[in-house]
């Protein structure tokens, strides 16, 4: 199974779209003169007048027009090619959303249809939860001290000091010099 990626050339999923869209019968007589004409009248360098006239012979069936302005358009080279696809965009987009190349493209980047596994990675660092536990409580501590200030605990600053004794050293003393000098002042 070949899947078209969004880098793959225009060109190449002309030539893997060709078989379908010359059994399309959705794209008649009339879309096909409107497809010619939109890249003969804004493309003239993709499609001449003369050139264009040459496809627009109506005693020559659709598909065996259709053909050969495909052929026409791979032989110009990548540029009318992906100008070919805008114009089927524009005048027929049920045509355009079925081509067998769109159809992979979509199926390919549909993520219920072929689940892809993605790791997560933490960006900051690789620690346990237990560390963000740890520190978000340190901080709300600290935050409970700045908030009730000084006058406020000094009746409860021996709550404060006994509840220094679950921490690490660092934070041990300071909670514990905090306690002390509220009960100095």
């Amino acid at each position: 199974v070949y899947l078209f990626t969004p880098t793959d050339s225009f060109h190449d999923q002309l030539a893997e779209d060709r078989p379908f869209l010359k059994a399309d019968h959705r794209l008649d007589t009339e879309l096909v003169d409107k497809l010619i004409l939109q890249l003969n009248r804004i493309y003239p360098q993709i499609l001449s007048d003369k050139e264009a006239s040459r496809f627009r012979k109506l005693d020559v069936p659709t598909s065996v027009r259709l053909g050969e302005l495909l052929t026409h358009l791979q032989g110009k080279g990548e540029e009318a090619c992906r100008e070919f696809y805008r114009a089927l965009h524009l005048h027929v987009e049920e045509v355009y959303y079925s081509l067998p190349t769109r159809l992979r493209l979509r199926d390919s980047l549909d993520p219920l249809r072929y689940p892809q596994n993605y790791q997560q990675r933490h960006a900051l660092n690789d620690h346990e939860p237990y560390f963000f536990v740890g520190c978000f409580s340190i901080a709300l501590g600290l935050a409970l001290l700045y908030y009730y200030g000084e006058a406020k605990l000094t009746g409860g600053s021996r709550a404060l000091g006994m509840a220094a004794l679950g921490l690490k050293k660092k934070a041990q003393e300071v909670l514990i010099w905090y306690t002390e000098e509220t009960l100095k002042k």
